[in-house]
């Protein structure tokens, strides 16, 4: 008996260290990158970083011009680039390159992205803590040329980086969506065209558009080809539609909403207008401004970063100065809406993420790169190549920027006015912007919104029947088709109590058997008290 009771005492202790060990639980876990004390320039570094071009030579020299000054501030740092035409791709090879241990130092990106590249693993560095270092942080007071600071980059535009409320990324360039409209065709029409536009009045003139003459030309055109309304990318098409709705998409923490009865309208909306031959998108027809450049597109909405594309005088322009229809004027107007005075558009635009790397010298170096690329020298010369807005209020209230946006029309290379009208639309609309949220398979949700409107058109041209029975089978097809019933939704503290957290660590799991085993012995004690003090009366 003398030894159960120094068994229990013994166990009795145990728990009290126990419990002193559980109240640490909570504490800051240890960042896995410790910023150094000093950035060493003599040691040599070299940095991969990973560019998205747009085949637009401008801005390929743009990302070679700040990788040459980076290093003749840093002349101990080399930033090498590899190019990409393609956001998909980049992100293909990161998930390739993550098993291997092989990523970029530096990515351009998107933070749907950036959600997949976390899973799993911490090479995506958080950089919450180090934006705001003193030293080299935003704009510190170690760092070697005129970066921004925190409170000179566009709030709104650091808090889309933000994936479970920590910040994985810092904002590169941001756009929106624009309509870019043939004007002259919709007054041919009859048609005065507003300074906003609803869905109902695109529709109406697309709709009207599709009259053939005796010959079989449309008659606004006189052409043989005529797709009235050309959409670049659905899925911005469908997520747009169900924001101006108020109807859901997905919740914040990954719950997928999309197959709704709103969604279902929408989709036998769009169908209807396909009949009539007024609708068709980019990845069935190909690029809207290829059509609205030939004078056989009325309204083509593409991204605001795309309006070098757009007009018979666009710099960039895809078809054979011959097919162009240069009699045509083409303005830009907000995306249409179905609450002109509420009106809402996506923000989009890539960002810019840090990968995690045994040296930490080869991460901070990394770190001053990015700051480079949002330092004015490259937000500027950057945004004038396409119709991107800078993400840092230092740029965009600079006098340089401010002359640029002032010279629209001077020519149609650095001037283009379509260029400047699709950047000034944005800046004066940021605040009417969203964002969708961000989670481990929000990519392949977005993914699917789009491949709900590219499956409705192609069956409406296949002449099959698209009705509700329809729309019931897509999305069983589409929920299949991108595992949508698979995806973990993130927790949602507004209903934690009923949230399945997985599986106990096993440090949690030690010290739950340990606990069971101390009360065990202590019951066990008072027992044998008990019985002691039965037999003492019993004497």
């Amino acid at each position: 008996m003398i030894a159960l009771k120094k068994i229990a005492y013994a166990a009795a202790a145990f728990l009290a260290c126990g419990l002193m060990l559980t109240g640490c639980h909570g504490s800051k876990e240890k960042s896995a990158f410790e910023l150094p004390e000093q950035f060493d320039e003599s040691k040599k570094i070299e940095i991969v970083f990973w560019a998205k071009n747009d085949t637009n030579k401008a801005q390929t020299d743009i990302y070679k011009k700040a990788a040459d000054d980076f290093s003749k501030i840093y002349p101990n740092v080399t930033v090498n680039i590899r190019f990409y035409t393609d956001y998909g791709k980049i992100y293909n090879d990161v998930i390739t390159n993550i098993s291997t241990g092989t990523t970029p130092n530096v990515c351009i990106t998107y933070p749907d992205h950036i959600a997949t590249y976390l899973t799993g693993t911490n090479q995506v560095l958080a950089l919450g803590d180090l934006i705001d270092d003193k030293r080299y942080g935003l704009g510190g007071s170690e760092v070697k040329f005129d970066a921004p600071t925190r409170d000179e980059v566009v709030t709104k535009y650091l808090d889309e980086c933000r994936i479970g409320g920590a910040l994985y990324a810092v904002p590169y360039m941001r756009s929106t969506e624009a309509l870019y409209v043939n004007k002259t065709y919709v007054e041919k029409l009859g048609y005065e065209l507003p300074d906003e536009i609803t869905w109902d009045f695109i529709w109406e003139v697309a709709d009207a558009a599709t009259e053939k003459d005796e010959s079989g030309n449309y008659k606004v055109s006189g052409q043989n080809v005529m797709i009235p309304f050309i959409y670049k990318s659905t899925d911005n098409m469908m997520i747009q539609m169900l924001r101006q709705k108020g109807a859901e998409y997905t919740t914040d923490y990954g719950k997928v909403l999309l197959f709704n009865d709103d969604t279902k309208g929408i989709l036998l909306d769009i169908a209807e207008h396909v009949k009539k031959g007024s609708f068709s998108t980019f990845k069935i027809s190909s690029y809207p401004a290829n059509f609205l450049n030939a004078g056989q597109c009325i309204f083509a909405i593409d991204s605001t970063a795309g309006a070098t594309w757009m007009g018979p005088q666009a710099p960039l322009s895809d078809i054979c100065a011959d097919d162009i229809e240069s009699d045509i004027e083409v303005v830009v107007r907000k995306i249409p809406q179905m609450d002109p005075s509420d009106p809402k558009m996506i923000s989009q635009g890539p960002s810019i993420c840090i990968f995690n790397k045994d040296d930490p010298q080869e991460v901070l170096a990394s770190w001053l790169f990015t700051q480079y690329l949002l330092s004015n020298d490259t937000q500027i010369a950057y945004a004038e190549t396409e119709g991107y807005v800078p993400v840092t209020l230092k740029a965009q209230q600079s006098e340089e920027y401010k002359d640029y946006l002032a010279r629209r029309g001077e020519d149609n290379d650095k001037y283009y006015y379509i260029k400047i009208d699709a950047t000034k639309m944005l800046l004066d609309n940021i605040d009417k912007t969203f964002i969708t949220p961000v989670f481990n398979g929000s990519a392949s949700v977005r993914d699917a919104a789009g491949q709900l409107i590219e499956n409705t058109t192609k069956s409406v041209r296949r002449s099959q029947t698209v009705d509700d029975e329809y729309v019931k089978k897509l999305y069983d097809d589409i929920e299949a088709l991108y595992r949508l019933d698979q995806l973990g939704a993130s927790i949602d503290p507004s209903n934690a109590s009923k949230a399945d957290l997985g599986p106990l660590p096993s440090g949690a799991k030690a010290l739950i058997i340990s606990l069971g085993a101390v009360w065990t012995l202590i019951l066990l004690y008072l027992l044998y008290v008990e019985i002691k003090k039965r037999r003492t009366k019993k004497k």
